[in-house]
């Protein structure tokens, strides 16, 4: 853990960065802190209580493009659905190095970003047949898309991000 400072000489924040520890290939250990932690407390409780997360994919230019995205953690992996025909399937397929975080809170502090590589997986089912995503998401398919098996045929493409780094403030 390391010292970063910010918002003048005497304003402190403790950065803390957490890798995924793998050997030849297969993960051994989590990149996830000990949510008996303070900062592992605060990732584990927005993993499970946010409805948003950004996500930031390398533009042709390399440029980021970011974008606010629904999401699902489950088994150390973010499920995210998406248009056919966005853009960052395209970004992805050249450079699945990808980048989520969290909004902050109103000062700029409550910091958590991801690193991880991202992947299409055809094989899952389409959201509305996806229960933990589809209960997650209900109120808000109900309120802009008026069902499930809509935007489940708008967002066809399922996502899977594996993280390899967290780190925050």
């Amino acid at each position: 853990m390391r010292s970063l400072r910010t918002r003048g000489a005497s304003a402190k924040r403790s950065v803390s960065t957490y890798q995924c520890i793998s050997r030849k290939g297969k993960t051994v250990a989590t990149i996830l802190p000990d949510p008996a932690t303070p900062f592992g407390e605060r990732v584990a409780r927005r993993l499970r209580e946010e409805l948003v997360i950004w996500l930031t994919v390398t533009g042709a230019d390399g440029t980021p493009q970011p974008a606010p995205v629904w999401f699902l953690w489950e088994d150390e992996t973010f499920l995210i659905y998406t248009l056919a025909n966005a853009k960052r399937l395209a970004h992805i397929e050249r450079n699945p190095h990808v980048a989520l975080n969290f909004n902050s809170d109103r000062t700029g502090g409550d910091i958590v970003v991801f690193s991880g590589e991202a992947r299409q997986t055809p094989d899952m089912p389409p959201a509305d047949q996806y229960p933990a995503y589809a209960e997650k998401y209900r109120g808000l398919i109900a309120e802009e898309f008026q069902t499930a098996e809509r935007f489940a045929r708008g967002y066809p493409i399922a996502l899977r991000i594996t993280p390899t780094k967290v780190r925050g403030f």
